[in-house]
């Protein structure tokens, strides 16, 4: 088995969402996350603040606040095990994000 990360783009506004949005959306993410535990892919993950640092180049310049389109800031990740790549494909089409016109991003963990 290969370790696998799942970044999360997107989805659900939790700003704008209703408390009823949010409990909805919360219930669907428990039991893929439950799925997953059950079958002993899921290693670990969490949703992130919008807002971040960047430090920079050779200077090591700092930049705060997200600097992309806010559909397209990481929101949370997970770390999950699959066979292959396939596999966590195939995994990773079973999120609730998806529901709300969200983006998985999957991405095979080096080894160093």
């Amino acid at each position: 088995m290969k370790d696998y990360l799942l970044l999360f783009r997107g989805g659900l506004d939790f700003s704008t969402a209703t408390p009823e949005q949010l409990q909805q959306a919360m219930m669907k993410w428990r039991n893929w996350i439950a799925e997953l535990t059950k079958d002993a892919r899921y290693n670990g993950g969490n949703r992130l603040e919008n807002n971040g640092t960047v430090i920079k180049g050779v200077k090591k310049q700092i930049f705060d606040g997200p600097h992309t389109e806010s559909k397209e800031i990481v929101g949370g990740y997970i770390s999950i095990k699959a066979g292959d790549k396939q596999e966590a494909i195939e995994i990773a089409k079973g999120c609730p994000i998806f529901n709300y016109d969200g983006i998985v991003e999957v991405r095979e963990v080096a080894k160093m």
